[in-house]
């Protein structure tokens, strides 16, 4: 708490609060950390994958109406970003046992227009990267990554969420696993052009002051957010290895036959566990559970409800069958998951759930 309010306190007293100091600072902090060259402070976690999309578009590697797959039970920021800069998001099945994109899906996705893949790594899990690149590369589609929730999730040989794709996009809302103190995101590239476009694009499309180039928006990451990120950034790697520890409790100490637990692979992914993800045999199943849970003030939440290609806002855009989209819609739930829970309190939910 001292480091944070010794934070804001040099900002304040700076008197720059805007792409100043410590948002360069942190740029350069959070790139290194992610194994990339450059990274851009943006607004919010939404404004960063909508420049980075359309950064790409400007610099002629995407086309308006090009098609990009999406995963089928993502938040629906992912396909927001993309219907925005006019893209045409296409859906993608998760894997039953991940909750991430399917790779052995994606070939039947792919159309006549299909330009890029934006992967997602749902609830802090790595998706199945090595082969979904393989795929981007051997069919010559831009790879971008929602890395929203996946901050430090890693393969094995050190290869981070944000460093596999042409650009990567991550939120630090506050209830991130780095989070700041109100609204932030960043976009990640290996690609100096892609950077340049997506800071001009970001500062009203201006590359000089009171020059615009491009018909550009107000998305900056202000120098409080970014000095706040940058004195949490140190604790991230030891924040997200106590998470690792409550899902390794949960996996081996959860024994119920209703409840179904997420995979831990065992030898490729380090993954971070923005959420922990359960699902049950049916609806009335995971709606008695949270009614039991929450009769013992264990809170839970479903990540996500609703699916995007039944959300209102997109009631006439998708045809096909995502069935298990659906279905994962309607069994998912997610128990309680912070660096902050106390070993005892991991005891009280896994307890609560073997009761059930």
């Amino acid at each position: 708490m001292d480091s944070l309010k010794n934070a804001a306190a040099d900002v304040v007293e700076s008197g720059w609060y805007i792409r100043g100091h410590f948002c360069e600072r942190f740029e350069r902090a959070f790139a290194d950390f992610c194994g990339v060259k450059y990274a851009v402070g943006v607004g919010n976690g939404l404004d960063a994958l909508s420049l980075m999309l359309r950064a790409s578009m400007e610099l002629g590697r995407l086309h308006e109406g090009d098609e990009i797959l999406v995963p089928a039970n993502t938040y629906i920021a992912t396909v927001l970003a993309v219907s925005a800069v006019g893209l045409k998001p296409v859906l993608v099945e998760p894997a039953e046992n991940s909750y991430d994109m399917d790779p052995k899906l994606l070939e039947r996705a792919v159309g006549a227009r299909t330009r890029g893949i934006l992967v997602v790594h749902l609830y802090g899990r790595l998706c199945a990267m090595d082969e979904i690149c393989e795929f981007a590369s051997s069919h010559g589609l831009l790879l971008f990554e929602d890395c929203a929730q996946a901050h430090g999730a890693r393969l094995k040989d050190g290869r981070k969420a944000g460093s596999f794709g042409f650009a990567a996009a991550f939120s630090f809302y506050p209830t991130k696993n780095l989070g700041a103190l109100g609204d932030a995101g960043i976009v990640l590239t290996n690609d100096e052009s892609v950077a340049n476009m997506v800071r001009a694009l970001g500062n009203y499309g201006s590359e000089r002051k009171y020059v615009n180039k491009f018909k550009g928006v107000n998305s900056r990451l202000d120098e409080i957010q970014a000095a706040m990120l940058l004195a949490k950034l140190p604790d991230l790697e030891s924040s997200n290895e106590r998470r690792r520890e409550i899902a390794a409790r949960y996996c081996s100490e959860i024994k119920n036959a209703k409840v179904l637990l997420p995979e831990i692979p065992q030898t490729a992914s380090e993954h971070v566990w923005h959420v922990f993800v359960i699902r049950l045999k049916s609806e009335e199943s995971r709606n008695a559970l949270q009614t039991f849970l929450k009769e013992r003030s264990i809170e839970t939440l479903i990540h996500y409800p609703i699916p995007p290609h039944l959300q209102e806002a997109y009631a006439h855009e998708f045809s096909g069958d995502y069935r298990i989209a659906e279905s994962m819609a309607k069994t998912i739930l997610s128990i309680p998951m912070s660096p902050v829970l106390t070993d005892e309190e991991v005891s009280e939910v896994i307890g609560a759930i073997n009761e059930f």
